[in-house]
């Protein structure tokens, strides 16, 4: 642990969660806190297409959205009481996310890269462990389905619905 953040300035915060993409370029142009000398880290995560050999065209992401932030700001405190850091900013999506977009986005402002770095990864490591935010693959139904008469309903051509379960990739 390093020094406590001892400045007269408070952190500066912000946190968004939210369904809309994440824009990168619009949070990297909308700078509040600049520094030239390289103490910003920047954490950006694209969904990855291969989980347990599985492969996953996207994922779904829900909140408690008011336990979120509420537990969110407490993860701001805590990092400002560990390390000197002058800005935090976090953006964390929410519904469908397919794969290669980012579902979180963090930069983390410090005098000194090392606590850029050791707060970037601790606050990502604590998100993942307090913050009621669950993720899921979207469910994907491998089913045909087959309208055929009942031998019990031959005589009124009543329908009955089989379902039928497909091999992945033989579904038209």
């Amino acid at each position: 642990m390093t020094k406590a953040n001892v400045h007269s300035v408070p952190m500066k915060r912000q946190l968004t969660i939210s369904n809309d993409p994440i824009d990168e370029s619009a949070l990297l142009e909308g700078r509040t806190v600049f520094r030239p000398d390289g103490r910003r880290r920047l954490f950006s995560r694209p969904r990855s297409r291969q989980r347990n050999e599985t492969t996953i065209n996207a994922i779904e992401y829900e909140a408690f959205h008011k336990m979120a932030e509420h537990q969110f700001n407490l993860l701001f405190d805590e990092m400002e009481k560990r390390w000197p850091i002058e800005s935090v900013r976090l953006v964390h999506r929410l519904g469908t996310v397919r794969v290669n977009e980012p579902s979180l986005w963090v930069e983390v402002v410090a005098p000194h890269r090392g606590e850029a770095f050791a707060a970037c990864q601790w606050l990502i490591d604590r998100m993942k462990e307090v913050v009621p935010i669950w993720k899921k693959p979207p469910l994907t139904w491998n089913l045909k389905l087959a309208v055929r008469p009942s031998p019990v309903a031959a005589e009124s051509n009543e329908p009955v619905l089989f379902v039928q379960n497909l091999e992945p990739g033989t579904l038209n």
